[in-house]
């Protein structure tokens, strides 16, 4: 089969592949993100013991399904990404979204917590592998020079879900129960599977790709410093954005029904910022994620002070969304450069780096919240992560003397 390329297709069937793939990105990041404003109903549905002796603790609990789901991300991200080296790209994508559809349906069904926990274990495990799949056939179809821009326009799907999708279907959550949610999200991806499998076109895998090629990438430190940068920096951005709910209700005091305009208001940001990132990305990474690392250090001492009131709260989860979400087509651009011939495997080590961030960002989060009983608290802790980012980064930069990162 003929593989596609941006001499052989029309602008239009590229701009419509690309598209597709963007919506693959829109239901993961519905299935990812739609847990954070419901998270309290699914606590008192799951956890009815524990809700009644103890809200909070009980939500704190269930911020866990948030922390599978990553978990699931950081272990399948690599394993299927590299295990997949030599299949069409296609396949692989049409295959993710055939196990996303699966283990979302189990999650709307399944009676317990314990087995609903499984479900978005499961869920997760393509996630990181899709992400870098399609950015790289998406980096293929724009042509040369477009990692960030590719990597960018593919998160553009989850950027638009967090404005879009994830305030919808949370509202529908509230509304009609949250495992209503998740069969929204689990038919969101089935009109994906659709889309990917109609409109991308064949594309074979890499030449030379093998397992071992795609493992050769680990021993460039450059990697490993920047999965780092991923997951500790993010974790900050995770800290906060799992308890989205509290934050609104609790420390701001206002009712259920504003949760998902701060969702909304967050998603804007998150595609500004993901837009703004992409841009820089093309321009040096290590530069754009020290300035990026900075603002959102920022960022997070605001909430810390001022998310006591609507404005604050409002003003600062934009902020946050922009600051935070700019880092995620830099850090995948900065692994893809790091990984070289393993482009595939590189943006998916991205996802799985962010994924550490939000596992470990809910997990300190719950602790905080469930701790001091003030949503607001969890900005703290999401600041020594992002220091600890910002840290990681400036170690990055000092070894690009040895270790040289960034190609045209």
């Amino acid at each position: 089969m003929t593989t596609a390329t941006p001499a052989t297709l029309t602008r239009g069937r590229v701009v419509a592949a690309v598209v597709a793939l963007s919506l693959g990105g829109f239901g993961i990041g519905v299935t990812e993100f739609v847990a954070m404003g419901l998270l309290p109903s699914m606590a008192q549905d799951l956890l009815p013991a524990q809700w009644a002796a103890s809200p909070a603790v009980a939500t704190a609990t269930a911020g866990h399904l948030i922390s599978a789901y990553a978990l699931g991300v950081v272990v399948g991200a690599p394993v299927l990404a590299a295990l997949g080296a030599r299949a069409p790209r296609k396949t692989l994508l049409v295959g993710f979204l055939v196990g996303f559809v699966g283990a979302t349906s189990l999650a709307a069904v399944l009676p317990s917590f314990g087995l609903v926990l499984a479900a978005r274990f499961v869920a997760g495990l393509p996630h990181g592998a899709y992400f870098g799949i399609a950015s790289v056939v998406a980096s293929d179809l724009l042509g040369p020079g477009n990692k960030g821009r590719a990597g960018s326009f593919i998160l553009a799907g989850l950027t638009i879900a967090n404005i879009v999708g994830v305030p919808t279907i949370t509202w529908a959550g509230q509304v009609a129960g949250w495992r209503i949610a998740y069969t929204v999200v689990a038919a969101v991806f089935a009109v994906a599977l659709g889309a990917v499998a109609w409109l991308v076109p064949h594309q074979p895998p890499g030449h030379g790709a093998s397992v071992r090629r795609e493992l050769a990438a680990f021993r460039n430190v450059q990697v490993w410093v920047a999965i780092g940068i991923g997951a500790i920096g993010t974790g900050g951005f995770f800290a906060v954005y799992s308890y989205v709910s509290p934050l609104v209700t609790g420390s701001a005091g206002m009712g259920a029904g504003a949760v998902p305009w701060a969702l909304v208001t967050t998603g804007l940001g998150m595609t500004i910022g993901n837009l703004l990132g992409g841009w820089l990305a093309d321009r040096g990474t290590g530069r754009a994620i020290l300035i990026l690392g900075v603002s959102s250090a920022v960022t997070l001492t605001l909430i810390g002070l001022l998310a006591r009131t609507p404005l604050g709260v409002f003003g600062t989860l934009l902020l946050l969304g922009v600051t935070s979400m700019a880092l995620a087509p830099t850090v995948q651009a900065r692994l893809m450069h790091a990984a070289r011939e393993a482009e595939g495997l590189g943006a998916s080590l991205n996802h799985a780096a962010m994924n550490i961030g939000n596992a470990l960002g809910a997990f300190l989060g719950g602790i905080a919240l469930a701790t001091t009983g003030d949503a607001r608290n969890t900005a703290w802790v999401g600041l020594i992560l992002c220091v600890l980012g910002i840290a990681l980064t400036a170690v990055g930069i000092r070894l690009e003397r040895t270790h040289p990162v960034d190609q045209p």
